[in-house]
């Protein structure tokens, strides 16, 4: 196969909810025999918007420790591909277009869904920030249908 992209960033927060969007991106990646990186980004706007108060450099610590699970479990996906896993620090979005562009990315992989819930409402989807931005073709990926009871999927928004 012609390689169609030599190089990939996968981006992921290391939810389960993620984890579709990482093995899509490897599967292409593989296809492609193409080099990934594995991004995961500190978010510091979540840092900033805790009160003065609280330990500023403790809530950095537990979010740093959780990019590392996260580049952890994504580096196992990855198995002996050519990757490199990558912890960055900044505002998601611009952070991860920023990187795909001083590195040469010719594809962002992102899921549609992970960890936020009202948050998402609050700062806005990375995803439609970096599609909006990015200056390569960028796969959205949407994540399967969660089982529920019984094992029956359950309609997910």
């Amino acid at each position: 196969m012609k390689e169609v992209y030599k190089k990939i960033l996968i981006a992921t927060d290391g939810s389960d909810k993620n984890r579709d969007a990482v093995k899509e991106g490897l599967k292409i990646a593989a296809a492609c025999n193409a080099m990934v990186y594995l991004v995961y980004v500190i978010d510091t706007g979540t840092i900033s918007a805790v009160p003065t108060d609280v330990a500023g450099g403790s809530m950095y610590q537990v979010l740093e420790e959780e990019g590392r699970r996260a580049m952890e479990n994504a580096g196992t996906l990855a198995g002996g591909m050519k990757s490199e896993c990558l912890l960055l620090a900044g505002k998601p979005a611009p952070e991860i277009i920023r990187f795909a562009g001083e590195n040469g990315v010719d594809l962002i992989v992102i899921g549609t869904k992970g960890k936020t819930g009202i948050e998402r409402l609050l700062l806005g989807s990375v995803a439609e920030n970096i599609i909006r931005s990015a200056h390569c073709p960028v796969l959205v990926v949407k994540a399967a249908p969660e089982a529920g009871p019984a094992g029956k999927a359950t309609k997910s928004g």
